[in-house]
């Protein structure tokens, strides 16, 4: 079996909705540019809060994919 490199990101995904629905944003667009997605690992939560409503979800994860070099 030969060894296996990946590279580990992180992005913030936003969604009015949900944090689940943030995440799944984030990686959703890493996936239109980065191939062999493999973990993602939900680092933190948060959100954007307006006269006492929460207005978005953000989430921040760690994503990673497995590197084929140059």
């Amino acid at each position: 079996m030969s060894e296996s490199v990946y590279k580990v990101i992180e992005l913030v995904g936003t969604s009015e909705e949900s944090w689940e629905k943030a995440a799944q944003a984030a990686i959703e667009m890493a996936s239109h540019s980065l191939k062999d997605l493999r973990i993602a690992e939900v680092v933190a939560m948060d959100a954007q809060i307006e006269d006492g409503k929460i207005v978005r979800y953000r989430t921040k994860v760690k994503l990673s994919f497995k590197y084929h070099g140059q």
